[in-house]
């Protein structure tokens, strides 16, 4: 059996209807800092769930609203 990769995860995963924002955690010269990254969930034809990074105007209000909460939440980390 082959070892098992290890892949990173976020540390934190902010959600508002279909829009999820992962926070991860990067070690850094001066300390941790922290990127985030804005995906889009959806159900393909076939039945599996996808992620995408592009958004219609229905989407843009949840795309701010976890935006707003991936700025506070790394700003409560980061000592800014």
């Amino acid at each position: 059996m082959a070892p098992q990769e290890h892949k990173p995860k976020p540390v934190t995963t902010l959600r508002c209807s279909s829009i999820k924002a992962s926070i991860w955690k990067n070690e850094g010269m001066n300390g941790p800092f922290y990127n985030v990254t804005v995906a889009r969930s959806y159900k393909s034809q076939d039945g599996v769930w996808k992620n995408s990074e592009s958004f219609g105007l229905a989407d843009l209000d949840a795309l701010v609203a976890v935006a707003q909460q991936a700025k506070l939440w790394v700003t409560e980390r980061s000592g800014r």
